[in-house]
């Protein structure tokens, strides 16, 4: 079995882990900072929140199939390395209007349109990328040690998010999100690796491609079910996440320091879940553990939804928080692995493409949603609804050929 140590014996790897490692500090930093600038200093409702996160997540939907066509005809570390040099521009803007007293709800929407679309870019390049740094047989390795540092961030970010907006301001933090951009964007451009530009075909036709891309994905026999089941997930943990700070500020009566310990534990049992995820794998199957992992996501929101005021309340949050993020943990490792292990390279930026821009996309949609229904009936009726469509998510898979899925031993031609 593959260690941790033969990962990281990669070179290449190991700046591409540095970068992300650097970046997600400051991403999780800045997401709760974010809208608690949003909620105490912009006075913004569920509604506002719903449309920042709209904003945000818009390119997906967009151009995310797009964007997959045009990066299989492009080397991918370049944009990887403008994507996050673009973020850290707009983070930069953020902050520095922030400190001005100059910002608004909609120029917040509207920068993070701009953060949208550059990460959709650098996100198509990155899962595509992974694949030329170490070999198949490692990528459940690679994608751990990579969810591991993810998940430790989640852990460290809203706690450091918490402190940096009591003790100086929520534009600081921002900035500082900013900073870790820039950091990952120098990083990312001293990896040396061998990465040829794809062949310039003169039997290339747009439309044609973007099909290719759906087609593999939605007629593959276990790739549709997964990404049905991860679309459906995707629509309704955006429709929990985008009340979950305004719910826990306003109506349970928590701080900032306190909220981000409740965002934090998610990244706790993350790091635990993406550490066992190659070993529990290889015990009883990929797709049986992915599976599983999809389970705790409703069991983590009904803790929520059931949450009092006060202390216990706290509890409650932290408690789902840990059992959300353990079964994030142990899926996503492993889901990523396998989606990559299958899929030609020549389709790989597409595949990941159509799977993000449905993903993401219906952020777009369950955002504003969620907002305008808490806003209307009430925030714990919504977390409700959000426990009944994560249930739906975690079944669909569950109930498919995605249950038997198992790494394949070499890379797709």
């Amino acid at each position: 079995m593959t260690t941790s140590g033969e990962v990281f014996s990669y070179p290449a790897f190991v700046r591409l882990w540095i970068s992300d490692t650097t970046k997600w500090l400051g991403l999780f930093t800045s997401g709760l900072a974010l809208q608690l600038l949003l909620i105490e200093t912009l006075g913004a409702d569920q509604q506002d929140l719903g449309l920042v996160r709209s904003a945000q997540w818009l390119p997906m939907l967009l151009f995310g199939m797009l964007a997959g066509v045009l990066i299989d005809r492009v080397r991918r570390q370049p944009v990887l390395v403008g994507g996050d040099a673009v973020c850290a521009v707009a983070f930069a803007a953020i902050g520095v209007l922030g400190l001005l007293g100059e910002l608004t709800v909609p120029l917040v929407a509207a920068l993070m349109f701009v953060v949208g679309a550059a990460s959709l870019c650098a996100t198509a390049a990155h899962q595509s990328f992974l694949p030329r740094l170490v070999p198949t047989v490692r990528l459940p390795q690679a994608n751990a040690r990579l969810e591991q540092s993810m998940t430790a961030a989640e852990s460290v970010g809203p706690l450091l998010a918490g402190a940096l907006v009591r003790v100086l301001s929520a534009p600081v933090a921002i900035l500082f999100n900013a900073a870790t951009y820039a950091i990952s964007a120098l990083v990312l451009s001293t990896i040396r690796v061998r990465e040829p530009a794809p062949a310039d075909r003169a039997d290339r036709h747009l439309r044609r491609e973007l099909m290719e891309g759906a087609r593999w994905v939605y007629q593959h026999r276990t790739l549709a079910p997964y990404a049905l089941g991860l679309h459906t997930w995707f629509f309704f943990n955006s429709a929990v996440m985008t009340i979950l700070v305004f719910y826990a500020s306003e109506e349970l009566g928590l701080g900032p320091l306190a909220i981000g310990v409740v965002l934090a534990s998610a990244g706790v049992t993350g790091v635990l879940g993406a550490g066992l995820s190659p070993r529990l794998a290889d015990r009883f199957g990929l797709g049986a553990v992915a599976c599983l992992g999809g389970w705790t996501a409703p069991l983590a929101f009904a803790l929520t939804a059931l949450a009092p005021t006060g202390s216990v309340g706290l509890v409650a949050l932290v408690a789902g928080q840990l059992v959300n993020g353990l079964g994030n943990g142990l899926r996503g490792p492993l889901e990523m692995s396998y989606r990559n292990a299958i899929t030609p390279d020549r389709l790989r930026a597409r595949m990941n493409a159509t799977i993000r821009s449905l993903n993401w996309g219906t952020i777009t949609v369950s955002a504003p949603l969620a907002g305008w229904f808490a806003a209307t009936y009430g925030n714990r009726p919504t977390l409700w609804l959000g426990v009944a469509g994560l249930t739906v998510a975690a079944l669909i898979p569950t109930l498919s050929p995605f249950r038997s899925a198992q790494m394949p031993a070499e890379d797709a031609a």
